[in-house]
């Protein structure tokens, strides 16, 4: 499917945020890591978390769901002998289930999205692995991915963190089921620190203890824990919040977001703190943001590697800034479903935006009389940069096409019947 999104000045309404992908994932993860019967609310519907979903239902997992919940029973420490596993393109969810496939005597994780997924590195997690005595099999560090487990051991473990977080997530999830003791050591810097921040509280909220360092490059994981059957709550998004609320800003506006926690533990919520930087004019109360919006915006400069998910749509409303706006320490985008740097600049510029790119940054020269758009642009198979390109779009002289702009379900399948619902002048095109 592509989308039309045509110069839409106003915005006007209200939605609820989608449910937290990151938290739903986690989750799912530890209900079935758990003995017994836990029930989550609200998980969000998307590609990723319905991938972590069928994956764990694979490995024995029994799931009912209703229209506020889930319901699991979870297989504990003793997955079932599965043979193949295919997450789709949810790099977050390859990645836990690595790490829990260890428990497995042999798992295939396929490659089912090869110019996407496909193209991720992994090598840091497989060198992990290897430590804890489990054996993997792979392409130069990419999937295909067989991993030869059973009797993974525990001990002292050193894991990069520099291209990614998730490798850390990953053992974290396994370590406390194995019956040693294990200590981790990350190497280098640590991306989306913050992330690992929601990791560690959610495997409290599952009864695990794990002692770590207020850098969180060290961790102590007394062995033979058990993950308990607990009840969660989702809460709501900001990730994908963060393009509604680009979108407000840049338009004249009065829109409500809901169900966005002042003191959630997402690094995304400092979408909210840098559009007040922008001087968009908007309040947080009571778990919700109201943006009244005059299309005038002030240049920023932001690290964004608390915020790696949200960094897209901030870009998005720089393009409309009066100013030069410059978000660095990103160059953990480059290795998302596309390079988030790289691939989403060439088709701002394709629209008439002047940006330019280094390693680790993106340098945005804001227009704020809009651009001119009128061509067709390619969303690399990439949620974050359809959304992103969609905010951009509505401040475009002339209609901008957005190609496979379906794969924003990846996260947020319900983005474009929102932003419409909103007053966007968006047309689908089968």
């Amino acid at each position: 499917m592509d989308v039309i999104v045509k110069p839409t000045p106003e915005l006007k309404g209200e939605i609820g945020a989608l449910s937290s992908k990151n938290y739903t994932t986690r989750y799912l993860l530890v209900a079935a890591l758990a003995e017994g019967t836990s029930t989550v609310y609200y998980p969000a519907h998307s590609e990723d978390s319905d991938a972590m979903r069928r994956c764990i239902a694979d490995l024995g997992a029994v799931l009912e769901e209703d229209e506020e919940k889930i319901v699991i029973t979870g297989f504990g420490r003793r997955p079932k002998d599965v043979k193949e596993l295919n997450v789709g393109n949810a790099g977050a969810v390859l990645r836990f289930l690595m790490a829990i496939a260890a428990l497995c005597p042999e798992v295939t994780f396929v490659n089912t999205y090869p110019d996407s997924l496909g193209k991720r590195p992994h090598d840091d997690l497989i060198d992990a692995l290897g430590q804890l005595g489990v054996e993997v099999s792979h392409n130069e560090g990419r999937l295909p991915i067989t991993i030869s487990g059973g009797t993974p051991k525990g001990g002292k473990i050193r894991v990069s963190g520099s291209v990614s977080s998730q490798y850390l997530s990953a053992l974290l999830f396994l370590t406390p089921l194995l019956a040693e003791d294990s200590e981790i050591e990350v190497l280098n810097d640590l991306k989306s620190k913050v992330v690992i921040g929601q990791t560690l509280e959610v495997l409290e909220q599952a009864g695990i203890v794990i002692h770590a360092s207020d850098d969180y490059m060290h961790f102590r994981v007394p062995g033979g824990q058990s993950y308990q059957a607990k009840t969660y709550t989702v809460q709501g998004d900001y990730p994908g919040s963060a393009a509604i609320l680009a979108a407000a800003a840049v338009t004249k506006s009065d829109v409500k977001v809901h169900r966005l926690a002042e003191r959630s533990k997402q690094g995304e919520r400092a979408i909210v703190d840098v559009l007040q930087m922008m001087d968009v004019p908007l309040t947080h109360q009571d778990g919700t943001v109201h943006i009244q919006g005059n299309g005038r915006l002030r240049s920023v400069e932001f690290d964004g590697d608390a915020a790696t998910d949200a960094v897209l749509a901030m870009v998005a409303a720089a393009v409309f800034a009066d100013g030069t706006s410059r978000f660095y320490n990103v160059e953990n985008l480059r290795y998302k479903e596309c390079d988030r740097i790289t691939d989403f600049l060439t088709e701002l510029k394709k629209a008439g935006a002047n940006v330019e790119e280094r390693q680790a940054e993106i340098i945005v020269h804001g227009r704020p009389s809009g651009l001119e758009g009128g061509v067709t642009i390619n969303a690399h198979y990439d949620h974050r940069v359809i959304m992103a390109l969609t905010v951009v779009g509505l401040r475009c002289r002339q209609p901008l096409v957005i190609k496979d702009a379906h794969h924003v379900a990846k996260s947020y399948p319900q983005f474009f019947d929102h932003i419409v619902s909103l007053g966007a002048s968006v047309e689908r095109v089968e």
